[in-house]
């Protein structure tokens, strides 16, 4: 059972550098090719794509190394624990990279944020509802939130894929 667990902890961190690396090289070329603060549907598209395949190669290297064995809860596990470490390792990226290569980044955001959603959308709003308005795009552009934001997206979107990959590749000795 030990060597279950070091099997399981292992694949975690592995897969979970692995997804960690993928997310900032994607952010590294959207900052590159100077979309940071608008970026194209494809990178999101990308990120989702390589997050899910690199889960379910944690998941099904998890079960060669298991015997061909993984419960549900095990396949949970390692997914959700994938997840995480990709988060901290995106977490530490971010505060390197908005305190260090773009200083002005949360600042750019909330800008870009209030000029996209507020002042194109809602031309004729009064200056109090604009004030109010800049306060609240300002608030959800913070990097308190949007670290927040990262942590929640990563947790929710691994138990999904997890879920999903682990009820498909269950196998339990009760299967056998």
């Amino acid at each position: 059972m030990e060597n279950q667990k070091s099997s399981a902890k292992q694949v975690m961190i592995n897969y979970g550098l692995y997804i960690g690396l993928a997310s900032i090289l994607i952010n590294v070329i959207n900052y590159a090719v100077g979309d940071v603060y608008r970026p194209h549907w494809i990178i999101s598209v990308a990120g989702i794509v390589i997050s899910i395949v690199l889960i379910v190669l944690a998941l099904k290297k998890f079960k060669d190394g298991n015997e061909g064995l993984m419960s549900l809860s095990q396949a949970l596990k390692v997914g959700l624990g994938a997840s995480l470490i990709s988060a901290i390792i995106v977490l530490i990226y971010m505060f390197a990279f908005s305190n260090f290569i773009e200083p002005d980044f949360y600042a750019n955001m909330a800008e870009v944020a209030y000029q996209t959603n507020v002042v194109e959308k809602y031309p004729n709003m009064t200056d109090e509802q604009l004030e109010a308005a800049r306060a609240n795009v300002e608030t959800f552009t913070s990097p308190g939130m949007n670290s927040a934001m990262i942590l929640i997206f990563s947790l929710f979107f691994g138990f999904i894929i997890s879920l999903i990959a682990g009820l498909i590749m269950k196998r339990t000795e009760e299967d056998r």
